[in-house]
């Protein structure tokens, strides 16, 4: 009888591990599929503002923008910022991911 009791909880055991494995391997791809989706886009943004003027001139006021943690706000900034969600309409960024772009460039 205690056989059988110590094979079922083992079974009961694997059976428990094997679901909690499987949430995480889940749970794992999900964030990873955002995280992924998410450098995409600001990569599609970063590589097509590359030659842009308006974008170009706006690295200063991002440097300012970024080392001040958004308290100063340079007018070359905010046309870019203008010029960026006016022809990416879709982009759902901060501010922030927007100058941290704008100096990747």
């Amino acid at each position: 009888m205690s056989r059988l009791r110590l094979l079922s909880a083992a079974a009961l055991f694997a059976v428990a591990a094997n679901s909690h494995a499987s949430s995480f391997i889940v749970t794992t791809d999900t964030i990873v599929d955002a995280l992924k989706a998410t450098s995409d886009a600001t990569s599609d943004v970063t590589s097509s503002f590359r030659d842009n003027k308006i974008v170009r001139a706006a690295r200063d006021d991002a440097a300012s923008f970024v080392a001040s943690d958004g308290v100063i706000r340079g007018v070359k900034l905010e046309s870019a910022f203008d010029h960026i969600r006016h022809q990416v309409p879709g982009l759902n960024a901060t501010d922030a991911q927007l100058a941290q772009a704008i100096l990747t460039i």
